[in-house]
């Protein structure tokens, strides 16, 4: 069983920047693809951006692309997001997600992950 634990988010205004942190245990991290979601109050969780296993491959919402980068240490079994040119509507919980589908590509879906962080709030003022 892997534990997923977040850190990072806070507020900050528009324009500024975060970078949040996830630190995993219990699992073999250098093997699993991770994630980073979002949810915004009376909204559903969305795909913000993935890594797969290596790091060599990430993929973006639309929404955050060119502003946000994910990146992965496996020899800290950590998964960054660095935030960028932030936006109020940015403003939600993100969580950090694991997933063991044996994909060499990152994962989109919410469904196809396993383990989920307890989130991490960011806000962002006008």
């Amino acid at each position: 069983q892997v534990q997923l634990v977040e850190s990072g988010g806070g507020t900050v205004q528009a324009g500024g920047s975060l970078n949040l942190s996830c630190v995993a245990s219990g699992g073999t991290f250098a093997k699993i693809n991770m994630g980073w979601f979002r949810q915004a109050p009376g909204k559903e969780r969305d795909f913000v951006a993935g890594v797969n296993w290596s790091g060599g491959q990430a993929r973006y919402s639309n929404s955050v692309e060119g502003r946000f980068t994910i990146a992965r240490d496996n020899g800290k079994s950590t998964v960054y997001l660095q935030m960028n040119n932030l936006k109020p509507e940015d403003t939600a919980v993100y969580y950090c997600a694991g997933s063991e589908i044996p994909l060499t590509v990152a994962v989109v879906r919410s469904s196809g992950y396993d383990y989920w962080g307890q989130g991490t709030q960011v806000t962002v003022s006008s």
